[in-house]
């Protein structure tokens, strides 16, 4: 995963933000959502694990008590702490990411009226290659006539004209 370092500074009353890091910064969110996805199912399968036996009626007997090897490292007291630590950590890159996402100007309108130049020049570039599109289509069917008219030349043995 790439590390996330954000510098900022101030340029005529706008923030610039520079990305560090050469992934953009929707693949950095994503990358980051994941992380937060992939901690929350570690702090749920290691609570899971770590929970002591509960008894579940009065008219069961009392659950076993598991003796299990634990390093000494990892302490099921301070798993929560640490688990919770790094969740937080990743709440807060991903914040840095979205507060780093550029704002759009103008409003609503002006959002509109650039999609809709974007569409025209969409459409505008579509054209253009629908023609170069034909135009190839009909360079390859002059290629397989005169491959075909090659290929019955070698077959018949005869000469081209």
């Amino acid at each position: 995963m790439c590390p996330v370092s954000l510098t900022t500074e101030m340029v005529s009353g706008n923030f610039d933000f520079f990305l560090v890091c050469q992934m953009d910064i929707i693949s950095q969110l994503q990358e980051q959502l994941n992380a937060i996805a992939s901690l929350a199912f570690n702090t749920f399968g290691t609570l899971q694990r770590d929970a002591p036996p509960v008894r579940l009626s009065p008219n069961y007997p009392e659950p076993p008590t598991t003796m299990a090897v634990e390093d000494d490292a990892t302490d099921p007291a301070e798993q929560p702490k640490l688990v919770s630590a790094e969740l937080v950590k990743a709440a807060k890159q991903f914040d840095a990411l979205v507060a780093a996402l550029p704002l759009s100007e103008g409003g609503e309108e002006a959002q509109l009226k650039r999609i809709a130049e974007l569409q025209d020049e969409n459409d505008a570039i579509g054209q253009e290659l629908q023609k170069q599109l034909e135009t190839a289509e009909k360079e390859l069917k002059q290629v397989q006539e005169l491959f075909s008219q090659a290929a019955d030349n070698c077959l018949n043995l005869k000469k081209p004209d």
